[in-house]
């Protein structure tokens, strides 16, 4: 038996999320299309019959604004030094400086007419700075492949192969799966022998609460632009069985300001009343029942950066 712990870490917006939730076969972190979504360390554990992997799905390295921002690189930087193997994800089409852009499905992309930009971004060779300071073996996961042809694959492996003295590459397509169990093999290797930490029906040592609070901060993500998405913390005040069938919940979305406030409220309280919509079913499949969701929205000016906000919503360090 082989057990241990994997950090996932990368840029903002890499996939890292999206390959978690891949690899344990279900949702366990919460995704969008905004920067930064991920924002403590979140354990994701996948149990085979000759291994137990522990996935510790970080905050994307970033330059921080706040004192937010702070906390989540160190939760990110901190990893590096407490687990067996480390991923490191890259977005291979931002290796191509579009985005995906352009790229497409028909395979027909010929690379020398990309717009010329180095194919190590300066967040990447940040963070092949910090991995020189680890011991740890370093899988190189290239994600986004299926954005991709080969001949625009092969000039970024050997980018980063000079770079750095990876332990494997393995291309991904996390949305799709593609290689995903290739990767575990990879993994596999540098695992140490040992027992499983967790029983085997155990996808992820998080409490209810905070996967809640999770899952609601992901639907306002989802219609929320601009300042909104990140100004927002969610805060669970109750979790009440009123009958066998029924789940109480009262939660408590905080933001910096009073015009932020009122977008989240929306038009005749519209755009709050679509995120309890769009959260209760998840809710209810996490927990099992039918679950009232009763939001209201506080403001609390500035909770990024005050350091008492960030320990009461359980971001900043006791």
């Amino acid at each position: 038996m082989k057990s241990g712990f994997i950090a996932v870490i990368g840029r903002p917006n890499v996939g890292k999320s999206t390959l978690i939730n891949k690899i344990i076969g279900q949702k366990i972190a919460i995704m969008s299309d905004k920067p930064q979504t991920t924002r403590s360390r979140i354990q994701c554990i996948l149990t085979q019959d000759d291994a137990q992997f522990i996935f510790l799905d970080t905050p994307g390295i970033h330059k921080p604004k706040f004192k937010l921002g702070e906390y989540m690189l160190k939760a990110a930087e901190s990893t590096l030094q407490e687990v067996d193997v480390i991923f490191f994800v890259i977005d291979a089409t931002a290796s191509l400086g579009n985005s995906g852009k352009g790229i497409g499905n028909s395979k027909t992309t010929n690379p020398s007419s990309l717009v010329p930009n180095p194919l190590i971004g300066g967040g990447e060779k940040y963070i092949l700075e910090r991995l020189n300071s680890t011991t740890q073996p370093v899988i190189l996961v290239i994600n986004k492949i299926d954005l991709l042809n080969r001949a625009e694959l092969l000039p970024i492996i050997a980018a980063y192969s000079e770079r750095y003295n990876f332990a494997a590459t393995v291309p991904i397509s996390a949305i799709e799966g593609s290689n995903v169990d290739e990767l575990l093999i990879e993994a596999k290797k540098f695992l140490p022998e040992g027992p499983k930490y967790y029983p085997a029906d155990m996808v992820t040592d998080q409490p209810e609460r905070l996967i809640i609070s999770e899952i609601i901060r992901e639907k306002i993500l989802h219609v929320t632009e601009d300042e909104v998405p990140h100004s927002v913390a969610v805060d669970i005040e109750e979790i009440t069985s009123r009958r066998k069938d029924l789940t109480y919940i009262r939660a408590t979305i905080y933001v910096e300001r009073d015009s932020q406030k009122g977008i989240l409220i929306g038009k005749n309280g519209g755009l709050l009343k679509g995120v309890g919509q769009n959260a209760r079913p998840e809710i209810e499949m996490l927990l099992g029942t039918k679950v009232f969701l009763d939001l209201w929205i506080k403001v609390k000016r500035d909770w990024r950066n005050s350091v008492g906000a960030l320990q009461s919503f359980g971001l900043g360090e006791n």
